[in-house]
């Protein structure tokens, strides 16, 4: 495994954490927001394996969906776990008021743990 690729895996382990944080302390917009970074930087080391890197988050996105969806290396679920959590991630970083709750924050955390789990086990088969 490249050295970026691991340093991508471990800043997406440091990401769960600080969402689990601020979610226990009841920042549910901002654990949301940890959360989707940890699933987009687990996405930029699947890319990062390739040789892939892009600037902007729908270039990764769109990048993970051709390179490990659409080929069936990784579940396509993962992919909409990302996007979705994006779209949480704006509405908690950019809305005054924004409607996000602790079970979002919640379900994002489980997700992006999975997401990481997923992607290190397929790291790890090297394929």
């Amino acid at each position: 495994m490249k050295e970026t690729t691991e340093r991508l895996l471990q800043k997406a382990a440091r990401s769960v954490l600080a969402a689990e944080h601020l979610a226990k302390d009841g920042d549910s917009e901002f654990a949301v927001g940890r959360a989707y970074y940890a699933m987009f930087h687990v996405s930029q080391a699947l890319l990062n394996e390739k040789g892939l890197r892009f600037r902007r988050h729908a270039g990764v996105h769109n990048a993970f969906a051709e390179q490990f969806v659409k080929p069936g290396l990784i579940d396509k679920r993962y992919h909409r776990w990302l996007v979705a959590a994006f779209n949480k991630r704006i509405t908690g970083d950019y809305d005054i008021e924004s409607d996000l709750t602790a079970e979002d924050a919640s379900l994002l955390i489980t997700q992006a743990r999975e997401f990481l789990n997923a992607a290190k086990q397929f790291l790890e088969k090297g394929t």
